[in-house]
């Protein structure tokens, strides 16, 4: 009787083994071969990339709009609101999820990174309508953050208030 080899099993072929040590032993050999590979320093270099080149051209958003005569405040503004509209045009495109599956964690640059998750929802539901789809499932993702950055503001102002009221600072 011949044993089998063991070199790449596809999934039926671990689940109609009967010798337990085998199954195991082919079970362990499918996970290895469909766990992806990754490379922690090129993963990092891609995540820098994305990540300054997204903080390089909102710096440039806030140059233009300087150069056009506004001051730093509104600029920065500007320069934020920019980001946020590209961001969001850019989800609706199908391209941030690209850019994300490239770049890694570079794509999650808090303002870009924020408006992409508050918009991809509501893109991903429009087809269930708008108060349903759109209005019940946008701040899917965004909501936890939003709440627990509220709340733990609000904790950290309890704590500064009973701080002053003590006399602690």
């Amino acid at each position: 009787m011949q044993e089998k080899d063991n070199t790449d099993p596809t999934i039926d072929e671990v689940i109609q083994e009967r010798d337990p040590e085998l199954k195991k032993e082919r079970y362990n050999a499918y996970v290895e071969n469909m766990t992806p590979k990754n490379n922690g320093v090129a993963n990092c270099f891609k995540a820098f990339l994305v990540g300054g080149a997204i903080c390089t051209l909102g710096q440039g958003f806030i140059e233009l709009y300087q150069y056009l005569g506004n001051g730093k405040e509104l600029s920065g503004l500007y320069g934020t609101l920019s980001l946020v509209f590209l961001s969001v045009l850019l989800t609706g495109l199908n391209l941030y999820q690209k850019l994300g599956q490239f770049g890694g964690a570079g794509s999650l640059v808090p303002i870009t990174g924020f408006a992409n998750s508050v918009a991809s929802p509501a893109v991903e539901f429009q087809s269930e309508g708008d108060v349903f789809g759109v209005g019940c499932r946008i701040f899917s993702i965004a909501g936890p953050v939003i709440l627990y950055g509220i709340f733990s503001s609000w904790i950290l102002g309890v704590i500064y208030w009973g701080g002053k009221w003590f006399g602690w600072w």
